[in-house]
């Protein structure tokens, strides 16, 4: 039976950045919020891509919720390549119910069409990320991607998470880990 990783090398509550050099094109300047990460495997968020088929407020329409409140520009994410068809809603601690995970203090995960129509209404979470899809990696994957230069890890902040200017938060989370993106090499050295 695996055992769980030690805590202080789990990267849930964590952003992965992708390394410039990132060869897999789904992932390329990707930042990740990290929803799980163990023996048995990884879960997470892409939270600065655009799933550019559709809107919130059209996919409210398609799952005949009432969209009249939702501004028809808010978008929805492109969480991942693995199951695109399926909805995680990504939100601050302030909505919880049957079916929410919290993640960490300050951010929770709820996958039932319940989170939405709060949404809809006015009701849900303060801030709210909705992703069709997720990044998966079977187990030690990621921790084998991370070993060969292909991430980088950063404590993650509700702006970064939350924020709606996605065409940034690679260049902010790479600033906020003190590194020039143009200064990195893509491969690993040993000494």
């Amino acid at each position: 039976m695996p055992r769980p990783l030690p805590t202080e090398t789990s990267l849930v509550g964590q952003l992965l950045v992708a390394m410039p050099g990132m060869s897999d094109p789904r992932f390329a300047r990707t930042v990740i919020y990290m929803c799980a990460h163990s023996a048995e495997g990884a879960m997470g968020l892409v939270v600065n891509r655009a799933f550019e088929q559709i809107s919130l407020a059209e996919l409210l329409q398609q799952l005949e919720i009432d969209a009249t409140a939702v501004d028809d520009k808010v978008a929805v994410n492109f969480g991942g390549p693995v199951e695109t068809g399926r909805g995680f809603v990504l939100h601050s601690p302030d909505y919880m119910r049957e079916g929410t995970l919290v993640v960490t203090e300050g951010v929770s995960l709820t996958a039932t069409i319940d989170i939405l129509k709060a949404i809809a209404s006015g009701s849900g979470p303060r801030r709210h990320l909705l992703a069709l899809g997720y990044a998966g990696w079977g187990p030690g994957q990621l921790d084998s991607e991370i070993l060969a230069n292909g991430w980088l890890h950063v404590d993650a902040d509700e702006e970064l998470v939350f924020g709606p200017a996605l065409d940034q938060k690679w260049d902010r989370a790479m600033a906020k880990l003190g590194i020039n993106p143009m200064l990195l090499s893509d491969a690993a050295g040993h000494a």
